[in-house]
């Protein structure tokens, strides 16, 4: 957490609160948020920021104050951390021409949009097929996401929950993240019921095992992984009516993952491939984050940020974070913008939006570090 974006936060608040009905009880929900960083608050602030947008559509001034909470609360969470807590409020909202639309605006990932709609289309004229009473293939709809981090994975995962619920195919379409410590239990013969557990929370949407592979890491010493594997293989087929696993991680440990069990890769139909963004679609994933942010990066900042993606990407390592890298970029790039623009007096528009130079130059992270200028 940003800690020191804690009196910013609150002040952003105390200003929108007494601009706006006193029944908001703003000051409230701020409380709550510094005091334990309450995702249930979280979520139903932003909410409620959206009612007050609504609600004072034409008043400009109120329309800044609530764009300036929301931007101090990104800078107080970061950006991934705000992302993973709102993002599921939305899609909850989102028509099926919502998640399609999502979906193919995603940048890069060609062959993963193409794989995505091959199976929605498949299942589609499966379903209409069902209905005018021809035999249709039941076929799992589980599957295997393999690649490395920061590509899309999660995001693909969610938008995919939640078509499969508009289609039919899930009953709820939520989506339910889990590691190998959610699964695993440290007593013999507990690991089997934390799975049974997780399974019908899952029920109805989407259980999503990132690097699945860590629960046979040990297999030959680490009989709670076996057992977790047991009930996670039997949970694939008997739930696969309504209940969608997606296992994903490395490309090399996940094949040694699958080889780990001989019925396991028989539950799973489809295995998509997330390759790694270029440094053309890096630099888009940064440009649509400042946007989204109401920030606007400055011609010859945009030069030096190219060239810094650029280097990273050329010389990067193996498993190479992708996303990850450019939101660490972005939350660097607005700090050193805020600790700017923190000393200039009465700051304008074009100096609480603008990402300079300067600001580019002081942003070495551990992952450009070594990068020269």
């Amino acid at each position: 957490m940003y800690h020191k974006y804690k009196e910013a936060f609150v002040k952003s608040i105390d200003v929108l609160e007494s601009k706006t009905d006193r029944k908001y009880n703003l000051k409230s929900f701020a409380n709550k948020i510094c005091e334990n960083q309450s995702q249930s608050h979280t979520i139903n602030l932003y909410k409620l920021l959206n009612d007050i947008l609504n609600s004072y559509s034409n008043n400009d001034e109120i329309i800044k104050g609530c764009k300036n909470v929301k931007n101090h609360l990104l800078l107080y969470y970061g950006a991934l951390e705000i992302s993973s807590m709102i993002e599921p409020f939305l899609e909850q909202n989102y028509s099926f021409e919502d998640l399609l639309n999502k979906l193919d605006n995603l940048i890069g990932l060609k062959e993963v949009k193409d794989n995505v709609q091959d199976l929605i289309a498949f299942q589609k004229v499966q379903i209409i097929r069902r209905k005018n009473g021809f035999n249709s293939p039941i076929q799992t709809l589980h599957m295997s996401f393999i690649g490395n981090p920061g590509t899309g994975k999660t995001t693909v995962a969610r938008i995919v929950g939640r078509i499969y619920k508009h289609l039919g195919l899930l009953s709820k379409g939520h989506f339910i993240e889990v590691s190998r410590t959610d699964l695993i239990s440290g007593y013999q013969g507990q690991t089997a019921l934390k799975v049974q557990e997780i399974i019908k929370r899952a029920k109805g949407g989407v259980l999503f095992i990132d690097e699945a592979y860590s629960i046979t890491e040990n297999e030959n010493t680490d009989s709670y992984g076996r057992e977790c594997l047991t009930e996670l293989t039997k949970a694939l087929e008997d739930y696969r009516e309504d209940l969608v696993v997606i296992v994903a991680g490395y490309k090399v440990p996940m094949i040694n993952f699958f080889k780990s069990n001989p019925g396991l890769k028989s539950r799973f139909n489809t295995f998509i491939e997330f390759k790694d963004f270029d440094h053309h679609e890096l630099f888009k994933i940064l440009q649509l984050m400042c946007s989204q942010n109401d920030y606007k990066i400055k011609d010859d900042a945009i030069s030096k940020i190219q060239e810094l993606i650029f280097k990273t990407v050329s010389n990067k390592e193996e498993n190479f974070s992708n996303g990850r890298f450019v939101r660490n970029m972005y939350n660097n790039l607005i700090l050193e913008h805020a600790k700017r623009v923190s000393l200039i007096n009465n700051p304008n528009i074009s100096d609480l939006q603008e990402i300079e130079l300067q600001d580019v130059i002081k942003n070495l992270n551990p992952l450009t570090k070594n990068i020269t200028y």
